[in-house]
């Protein structure tokens, strides 16, 4: 049976007794709603119990602080950052498959094999139906046109997603010019930033801006929820693009750790992620695109329409995190 040990149990469980055969520990960025489908789906067909623990904030060092004795045999992020965070603490090992490189595209996974993507998500803009025309916003660098003034809602800038976002623009334009459209942005904004991704579509449907930056899948999950169901259909998706390229996109990845008790299962547990059973789950639950080639996305994401992933390397992006966030906090974006 599939269980979820806390936080606390996998600490005890280092020093306790030896890990069960069939087992496997996970240190997890995502909710755990998210991925218990596949936890559930993974354990029906190999027998193996996956244990998650939802680590929110701090997990490389929480590895660095358990070393050699930490019980956690993956970690699973929610960005390229926070798997760069933990690849450069020194917690991770890297892994050789064939599975994993034939089901993973190269832009995708680490060069040095430490960090492999299993979704991804583009970071776009929700735009209301009723005031925004179709077609009305068609690259990032318009976010900072004077004609979005007081238009504008966003989460924190200090948000992996939005540091990303930020490093894409220095990594098209330079640092002097992201600067300059940062206070551009920071200019139009309608409310100081605030609250999660849904949040500010929750804003767009009551009439406190017009467009919102968030990632595509919330969409999805607003729209199975009744509660927030009829705000997400106030808004659709805007496919923005870099002057001259594509779509901003992050993914969600996975990393073995350098300790890993269960290491042969935990590389059985990262190519089953990788594999057409769990990038379907991914596609129909989560509202992600899966990385696998050929497996089909969900008919609502389908239904957004196609679009061209930025050229920029996520390794290249996750370089430029530090510049980012350092023109974010000069600009005092979220003040």
């Amino acid at each position: 049976m599939t269980m979820r040990l806390s936080l606390m149990a996998l600490a005890l469980a280092s020093t306790a007794a030896p890990m069960l055969a069939d087992e496997i520990n996970v240190y997890s960025h995502r909710q755990p709603e998210l991925i218990q489908p596949l936890v559930d789906a993974f354990t029906a067909e190999t027998g193996i119990t996956v244990n998650v623990a939802f680590v929110d904030k701090g997990m490389a060092e929480r590895l660095v602080a358990e070393g050699d004795r930490s019980p956690a045999d993956l970690v699973l992020t929610v960005d390229i950052a926070r798997l760069t965070q933990v690849v450069e603490a020194g917690v991770t090992q890297p892994v050789q498959s064939d599975v994993l490189e034939a089901n993973i595209p190269a832009t995708l996974r680490d060069e040095a094999d430490h960090w492999f993507g299993l979704t991804s998500r583009a970071r776009i803009v929700y735009a209301s139906k009723d005031r925004v025309a179709e077609g009305e916003i068609t690259t990032y660098e318009d976010l900072a046109d004077p004609k979005w003034k007081g238009r504008i809602c966003v989460r924190s800038g200090t948000n992996d997603y939005n540091v990303a976002l930020m490093a894409g623009v220095i990594a098209h334009h330079g640092e002097e010019a992201a600067k300059t459209w940062l206070e551009g942005v920071k200019a139009n904004l309608a409310r100081k930033p605030d609250g999660g991704d849904r949040d500010q579509v929750k804003a767009i449907a009551a009439g406190e801006c017009d467009i919102a930056i968030g990632n595509t899948y919330y969409i999805g999950q607003m729209l199975n929820d009744p509660e927030q169901k009829e705000a997400a259909e106030s808004v659709r998706i805007e496919f923005p693009v870099f002057e001259g390229d594509g779509v901003h996109v992050n993914i969600s990845g996975v990393a073995m750790t350098k300790a890993a008790p269960n290491r042969e299962n935990a590389l059985k547990f990262m190519e089953w992620l990788s594999g057409d059973v769990a990038q379907k789950i991914y596609a129909e639950t989560n509202h992600e695109y899966p990385v696998k080639p050929g497996v089909e996305r969900s008919p609502l994401v389908q239904g957004w329409g196609e679009f061209t992933q930025d050229s920029k390397s996520l390794t290249e992006l996750s370089a430029l995190r530090p510049a980012a966030l350092k023109l974010i906090e000069e600009v005092n974006f979220d003040g």
